[in-house]
């Protein structure tokens, strides 16, 4: 279903409008035109039924928490169909934010159009925006879904890290894993 896979070097494809738990509503270029100073945005699609966001969800929440100082803000966003998967319902989104102490934005793209535009195809995909709105990281959080005791690679953090320290990715991109979006019919 999506086709346009960003690119390491392309411009974040910018977003409006989008539902967030907290009841606001978001745009992607609030994110850059802040009196906050941000030094990177993390995009992570995400949904709540995926057994492999549940596995991450931890290590997102600690992500968030270690970088925050740092400028560093992670948006999850839910484009699944939730009519056939009522599990992603905003209802359940909600529920999900709540009951796991979400400590970061979690949207949700009703429409499917921002997942198409960055032509993401799972749950969870990473993509790491520098302070340029340029991406410079895509791909997976880790090297182990399924257990964080044996995680050997975290691409995510060492990308974050020389990102934050000026120095080039050393693996810049990963092939995503987890569940495929759930595109509407």
């Amino acid at each position: 279903m999506a086709t346009n896979k960003l690119k390491i070097g392309d411009l974040i494809p910018h977003f409006e409008n989008l539902r967030g738990v907290d009841g606001k509503i978001y745009s992607s270029r609030e994110f850059f035109n802040t009196d906050e100073n941000i030094s990177a945005l993390i995009i992570i699609f995400s949904c709540n039924h995926c057994p492999y966001v549940k596995a991450y969800e931890d290590r997102i929440i600690s992500i968030q928490k270690d970088y925050y100082e740092s400028g560093v803000r992670i948006v999850a966003i839910n484009s699944n169909d939730d009519v056939n998967y009522p599990e992603d319902s905003f209802d359940e989104m909600i529920k999900r934010s709540t009951q796991k102490n979400f400590n970061f934005i979690y949207l949700r793209d009703a429409t499917q159009e921002v997942a198409k535009n960055f032509g993401a195809t799972h749950t969870p995909e990473i993509f790491l925006f520098g302070k340029n709105q340029k991406l410079v990281y895509h791909g997976k959080i880790d090297d182990n879904w399924q257990n964080p005791d044996d995680v050997k690679v975290p691409y995510l953090r060492i990308a974050l890290d020389e990102y934050l320290s000026g120095k080039e990715i050393q693996f810049p991109e990963t092939y995503s894993i987890g569940c495929t979006i759930k595109w509407k019919q």
